[in-house]
């Protein structure tokens, strides 16, 4: 018998909701704060910069390269889905529960943990209230998208609107004003423990990262053969605009030393020496909006996993997870289902730390998707339908090299970090083997 609910998702997102999402969840607060970073790590403004572009010319191929697959593939729950068309509902599995029981609530909780000690700092309140304050936040973000879809694509719409005020603020006023430029400087004290171009690289694709949770909508969104590959292309793009406009107007406004001494404190300075106190204040209030913006994607596209494993009976209480809200066709309990989890972990665990740890496999299942695309070709004669990636196959095969050296490098600098995240991988086994065995009489079909 069929557990899952049978009122389907709203197909209601457009072209803007669906670019908003993509750049409201990528882009928090690391766009304010990573300029110094990465010039630390290359010591010289230049190789600073093409360090951004070259994080974002990876980010591009990687976003060319998953939206053929998302064109060919337009369900609800993205990689999950692409994993198990491609691969066999085993890897699909592994995908999926990775990202439920560990990703998911630990990149939540992380975002809001650091809004929380943004906010207690903001108002000079004691640090007691970092942790409440992150689930409230939470707790009110994940009651929003438990309402029509709309709902939540409207606010990423309003909150991308006003992170881009102080980003384009900062990018104007660097190309016009700044008279102090950095570029083509460099700075003697180049971190010698991490210094060098390609952990640089590294960090910027860091930066670059969670595009591809709007993927995890792809039931929601109109026309998703057309509309997923324009948002997620036309998103990374702007994106890359953005990263290299604030750290080209960072370099325009301060002294290579000056934004090395200052750290994650070179852009509050810039804003308060060019706009005074108050400028110094609005920036932190963008910053706070941009981190809420960010959660609201990620709230919005990480439940849609729960739901469309559970339409598979690949989760404990299916029946309930697979359950949509007859109302606002909005899965509820899945939703809910990410919040307790978030705030248990909030509450008890480094949720950055457990965030870390998830870096070597989910890069790992990124590269896995990425080959899909010569899968596929392969198994439709090489001719997909829908959005073919540019410059096939030397895009994808960059892609793969992009990411595979993420892959690498938290290998070798995290191998207790990658070791631990294969544990949690082991532990799905049996749980998927008991779920297949219990349910391996019941039809499953895709959730879209």
């Amino acid at each position: 018998m069929k557990e899952t609910s049978t009122v389907g998702l709203n197909r209601s997102l457009g072209l803007w909701s669906a670019l908003s999402l993509v750049i409201g969840t990528v882009i928090g607060s690391g766009i304010f704060f990573k300029q110094a970073s990465v010039l630390q790590m290359t010591g010289s403004t230049n190789l600073a910069l093409l360090a951004w572009l070259l994080g974002g010319v990876i980010t591009l191929a990687d976003g060319l390269t998953l939206s053929e697959i998302g064109s060919q593939i337009p369900h609800t729950g993205g990689l999950y889905q692409y994993m198990t068309h491609i691969y066999g509902e085993f890897w699909g599995f592994m995908s999926g529960w990775m990202q439920v029981i560990v990703y998911a609530p630990s990149i939540v909780g992380s975002i809001a943990g650091y809004l929380g000690l943004l906010m207690v700092n903001f108002f000079g309140i004691s640090s007691f209230w970092k942790a409440p304050i992150a689930i409230i936040t939470i707790v009110l973000v994940a009651v929003l998208n438990m309402l029509e879809n709309r709902y939540g694509a409207t606010f990423a719409i309003v909150t991308t609107i006003c992170k881009l005020v102080p980003i384009l603020v900062i990018i104007v006023f660097g190309l016009f004003f700044g008279n102090q430029s950095a570029l083509g400087e460099t700075i003697t004290s180049v971190h010698q423990s991490m210094g060098n171009f390609g952990v640089a690289v590294l960090g910027t694709i860091f930066a670059y990262d969670g595009w591809i949770l709007i993927t995890n909508l792809g039931g929601e969104i109109k026309h998703p053969e057309k509309l997923l590959p324009l948002a997620i292309i036309l998103g990374i793009t702007i994106i890359i605009v953005l990263y290299l406009g604030v750290t080209y107007g960072i370099f325009r406004s301060m002294s290579a030393a000056r934004i090395d001494a200052l750290g994650e404190n070179a852009t509050a300075y810039f804003a308060t020496s060019a706009f005074g106190t108050w400028g110094g204040r609005l920036i932190n209030i963008g910053i706070m909006i941009s981190i809420i913006g960010a959660l609201n994607g990620k709230v919005m596209s990480f439940p849609r996993i729960y739901y469309a494993m559970a339409a598979k009976h690949q989760l404990p209480f299916a029946k309930y997870l697979g359950r949509l809200n007859p109302k606002t066709h909005t899965p509820v309990v899945a939703t809910l289902t990410l919040l307790v989890l978030t705030a248990a972990m909030i509450l008890t665990i480094d949720t950055d730390r457990l965030s870390e740890l998830c870096i070597f496999v989910m890069y790992s299942f990124y590269i896995a998707a990425f080959v899909g695309v010569f899968i596929l070709r392969r198994r439709y004669g090489g001719r997909p339908t829908g959005f073919r990636t540019p410059g096939y196959p030397i895009v994808p095969i960059f892609a793969i090299l992009g990411t595979g050296f993420v892959v690498i490098s938290e290998l070798f600098s995290d191998f207790t970090g990658a070791a631990a995240s294969m544990i949690v991988i082991a532990l799905g086994m049996p749980l998927y083997y008991y779920l297949k065995r219990k349910y391996r009489d019941t039809h499953d079909p895709d959730v879209i």
